[in-house]
């Protein structure tokens, strides 16, 4: 009896030693492992991004109120047409328009720069232009709200007297808001768009520039004909990321107006949805923004990317 006990708890340890060998051969083998690492990534991206993708979607549609939801069309969407939202529109678009070109033009000469043997303390930049982006926008916004505050002691008032110029109510004037969101945002996101280029650099072989040396390229022409080619993708997807971001600006504005800016000189389309559907409880035209916002960003996106030629072959 006892032996057979023995045997018989051997087997069991035997076959669930084979269970769990099989399961880690499975979750080991080359078809399996690439579905576990990713698993994350979609698990989040179903639940965080395209389930409420969906309900907004579904919420535009809809009147909601508290204890009560009735679908009413299309109503949400033509209520859109409205001046606030067309000021809304120009603020954001002129917004993009102006970090794309800031966020991709001077991070690419940066991270040249600093990729360059020319630079000194090359580390110490590095950091220094990361830091930014590790900071709050909130506190940065506080910062920015004192040095650009309209008294005559701010910084930026002092320096313009400095030079002669008369102070200026910086959060009261379409230009000056305007340029208040766009250095704030250039401040935050400089450090990762020089490290974008920076690891893209990285890979383009110094055999090239040692080529064009010696058929007596200057330094302008190895940046146009060897930098930029290898430069290219990283180029489109900075500018792809800039633009989308620009698009779902929020927070630039909110730090300098949290109460609403004057005139509407610093409303999004974002701030536009967080003021009908949070601050007037109207979620279902909040909703219909947000999905109006989508469809700007996935048009512009894809036609940003057919332009640069994304979605080309690589033998073309």
């Amino acid at each position: 009896m006892i032996e057979t006990r023995k045997n018989s708890k051997q087997e069991v340890v035997q076959v669930s030693n084979k269970k769990f060998q099989g399961v880690f051969n499975l979750l080991n083998s080359q078809k399996v492992v690439p579905y576990v690492f990713i698993s994350p990534f979609v698990l989040s991206f179903l639940l965080l991004s395209l389930y409420p993708a969906i309900q907004a979607i579904i919420m535009s549609f809809q009147r909601v109120l508290p204890g009560e939801i009735t679908f009413i069309g299309l109503r949400n969407y033509q209520r859109i047409l409205n001046p606030t939202f067309y000021t809304a529109l120009q603020n954001t678009t002129v917004y993009m328009v102006l970090t794309v070109v800031i966020l991709v033009s001077i991070p690419m000469l940066l991270a040249v720069l600093l990729n360059s043997k020319v630079v000194k303390f090359r580390i110490l930049f590095r950091t220094s232009l990361f830091l930014p982006a590790l900071t709050s926008v909130i506190v940065a916004g506080m910062v920015f709200r004192l040095m650009f505050a309209e008294s005559d002691t701010a910084v930026a008032n002092q320096i313009i007297n400095w030079v002669g110029l008369d102070s200026v109510d910086w959060r009261y004037n379409a230009w000056s808001g305007m340029f208040l969101m766009v250095v704030l945002a250039s401040w935050r996101w400089m450090g990762i768009n020089i490290l974008y280029f920076l690891a893209a650099l990285q890979n383009v072989p110094k055999e090239l520039y040692e080529a064009a040396e010696i058929d007596g390229a200057n330094t302008l022409q190895k940046f146009f004909y060897v930098t930029l080619p290898f430069l290219k993708p990283v180029t489109i997807f900075v500018a792809t990321i800039s633009i989308i971001g620009g698009f779902r600006m929020f927070e630039e504005s909110f730090v300098f107006w949290t109460s609403g800016s004057p005139g509407n000189i610093g409303l999004t389309i974002v701030g536009y949805l967080y003021q009908e559907g949070i601050q007037q409880n109207d979620m279902g035209f909040g909703a219909a923004i947000g999905v109006v916002l989508m469809a700007i960003i996935f048009v512009i996106s894809l036609t940003q990317l057919y332009l640069t030629g994304a979605f080309k072959r690589g033998d073309e």
